[in-house]
């Protein structure tokens, strides 16, 4: 079972993600994938960033995978296009700039990513794409806390019933609009 971890870059995934991995899940850290086998079709100077040939991407996802029956787990900020169950990790707005200008990203990359945040981009194209969609607020929370969350869901899936966790975590919880402008 393939489980996206997903949300706008720096909302926690990858933290969370090394806990998964020290807890026994097996992680596929997509961006690392992307960049060290050059699944991409180009490099956007401009924006610091490769555009990733999703096609190659996929196929080597599956490919890693394979006949696995365990779970296995996609961090990225594009791992809803391929996963048919997400976790949409949330954070608002200013404390994402926050944490995006501490990794020292451009003003121009910055401010691109907490529109991207404000406006739900990720959110809506999961919901649009995948078979199921949780949403976790990451804000003010260490990646510990998250966790929590995480496996609590994961443990939903897995059992099949859903539901509890679900009405706990369903899409469409949070409203950032306002605080674009």
């Amino acid at each position: 079972m393939i489980i996206g971890l997903t949300g706008t870059p720096g909302t926690g995934k990858t933290s969370v993600c090394r806990i998964l991995e020290d807890h026994g899940y097996r992680v596929i850290h997509m961006n690392d994938l992307i960049k060290g086998e050059h699944l991409y079709s180009e490099v956007d100077k401009e924006r610091d960033t490769v555009v990733a040939d999703m096609g190659r991407v996929f196929s080597r996802v599956c490919e890693l995978v394979g006949d696995d029956d365990g779970v296995t787990i996609l961090d990225s900020h594009m791992s809803h296009h391929i996963a048919d169950i997400v976790i949409v990790l949330r954070t608002s707005p200013p404390e994402l700039r926050e944490r995006l200008k501490a990794r020292n990203y451009s003003d121009s990359k910055v401010e691109e990513n907490v529109e991207a945040e404000c406006l739900d981009v990720i959110l809506v194209e999961s919901v649009e794409w995948c078979q199921k969609v949780y949403e976790v607020n990451t804000t003010g929370r260490n990646a510990e806390d998250v966790v929590e969350d995480v496996e609590w869901i994961i443990s939903g899936v897995i059992s099949g019933d859903d539901s509890i966790v679900y009405a706990q975590y369903k899409p469409g919880s949070f409203d950032w609009s306002e605080e674009i402008f």
